[in-house]
């Protein structure tokens, strides 16, 4: 934010080059210092750590009080590589760049601050930091009609605000709590000096939640936002709003619902994995009846974040790991999709399949952005050896016990997930190379060096996923020692 701060506010014209520059020095500084965090952090403690606690407000209970965490800690390290990778791939001849690169830089920061706070209010107001820059980013540098979805991103967000706004102002009057602190490790059910609800009140209160963060997930019925954002976004935005954006949604949803209401979350749990089967399902379904490959790439978001929803209903060790590593592995394996997208749309003018072909033309087509396009499709549909698999097989392994049917339906959705990317890199990268697309320009390294940077990752996260296990793994089991199993609860219902 400081960064932002000096790009924004800089006395005299600065040239484009300088403020990009600047920009990825910034990015940079950011990841470094996260990667240092991690190197500093104790694994073998689930309980938040490097804790930064000063009062503001006492008379509203809201305190700057941040903390990380092994559910945190790799999403903030996500988020600082994610940006880096937005600076860079941005045109360097963008119009406006000051305002446009304090914006990203903004929206990392308020990003970064809700995955670290341990306050409600806090979380809140951090939260509503990035709503406006990524409006801005949509509107003025986005497609045609950048004006619609913006708009619409902007009132599906708003909503959840004041959905979300209302169950922590619930949560807090209700249990007669002095602050809006969380207290103590992941999975207590209490606030600083509060007292545990009533089940009908934490049913309420987790159904806000839900709704709030179901919205910012986003999950079916309400994704309607999403695709219309991702159109019409420039590359570099779709590669913040679904590598990190998106895990606020579900970030949110297990800090605040699993994490304060155990209880009320065990007799949801059914529920919330019946919706995690309609997500799946219906993002993948939509998905294969896309021409846009960048729609394509979006409604598959809608499906893979469902996954996360599974596996937090089932709210076991295991699946709470396989969020973690679904969550990171999605981040960067969207970037990746969206990345060659972009770099498709940009030296052939078309991101429609029918209209695209034979992009795989070693002489005049675009090899090595194919290439790694399909290690992103590969690792999007889950093939071994790469993060998607890890992370899905994480998720079922944990899931399959607790929820075996809703489990196996949403497994269905990774078979869709192969149909519709293999439908998409067919009709686009083989065959004859389309009279309809000659010329392409000549790709630069600076398109290049973004995605393949990625696909290394992917690449060895998939070969060894154990450094995220290890951060995670105490967290994890933190997380779900409270929640009653969701079993036990179907069967108390029946009887």
């Amino acid at each position: 934010m400081l960064g932002a701060a000096v790009i924004g506010f800089w006395p005299g014209s600065v040239s484009s080059k300088i403020v990009r520059n600047a920009a990825i020095v910034i990015a940079a500084i950011t990841f470094i210092l996260s990667v240092i965090l991690a190197t500093q952090f104790d694994a073998s403690a689930g309980q938040s750590q490097f804790v930064e606690f000063l009062p503001w407000i006492d008379t509203l209970g809201l305190n700057y009080n941040l903390g990380v965490d092994g559910l945190s800690l790799p999403l903030v390290i996500l988020n600082c590589l994610l940006t880096g990778v937005a600076i860079y791939s941005t045109d360097e001849f963008i119009v406006r760049p000051r305002l446009y690169y304090s914006l990203i830089l903004l929206i990392t920061g308020g990003v970064t601050g809700a995955f670290l706070a341990q306050n409600l209010l806090l979380f809140f107001l951090f939260f509503e930091v990035e709503l406006i820059p990524l409006y801005l980013l949509i509107a003025i540098w986005g497609g045609a009609r950048r004006g619609y979805a913006a708009t619409k991103f902007l009132i599906y967000t708003a909503f959840a605000g004041i959905v979300l706004l209302a169950s922590f102002l619930g949560t807090v009057w209700l249990s007669g709590a002095s602050s809006f602190d969380i207290v103590g490790a992941i999975g207590e059910s209490h606030l600083a000096g509060g007292s545990p609800l009533p089940l009908v009140r934490q049913i309420v209160l987790l159904a806000g939640i839900l709704l709030a963060f179901g919205i910012k997930i986003p999950l079916v019925p309400f994704h309607t936002w999403l695709p219309d954002a991702h159109v019409e976004a420039s590359t570099p935005v779709s590669v913040l709003l679904a590598g990190v954006l998106l895990k606020l949604g579900t970030y949110g949803m297990l800090r605040f619902g699993l994490g304060l209401f155990p209880d009320a979350w065990a007799v949801a749990a059914p529920w919330l994995a019946s919706w995690a089967v309609v997500s799946v399902l219906y993002g993948a379904s939509c998905a294969i009846a896309q021409k846009d490959m960048k729609k394509m790439v979006a409604y598959s978001s809608v499906a893979h974040m469902g996954y996360i929803l599974l596996a937090s209903a089932a709210a076991t060790p295991v699946s709470m790991l396989g969020t973690v590593l679904q969550m990171v592995s999605h981040g960067l394996i969207s970037a990746v999709l969206f990345l060659t997208v972009g770099v498709v749309y940009k030296k052939s003018g078309s991101r429609n399949i029918d209209v695209l072909q034979g992009l795989f033309n070693p002489d005049r087509g675009l090899p090595v952005i194919g290439s790694l396009m399909i290690l992103g499709v590969m690792a999007s549909a889950g093939i071994p050896g790469l993060a998607g698999f890890i992370a899905e097989f994480l998720v079922f392994r944990g899931s399959l016990q607790v929820f075996p049917v809703q489990t196996l339906l949403c497994m269905i959705g990774t078979g869709l997930t192969s149909i519709y990317f293999l439908i998409m890199v067919n009709r686009a990268f083989f065959g004859r190379l389309s009279d309809l697309v000659v010329n392409l320009p000549q790709v630069r390294w600076n398109d290049r060096i973004p995605p393949l940077v990625l696909a290394v990752i992917i690449a060895i996260m998939g070969v060894q996923p154990g450094v995220i296990i290890a951060l995670s793994e105490k967290t994890a089991i933190a997380m779900v020692s409270h929640v009653p199993m969701p079993v036990n609860a179907i069967a108390q219902n029946l009887k």
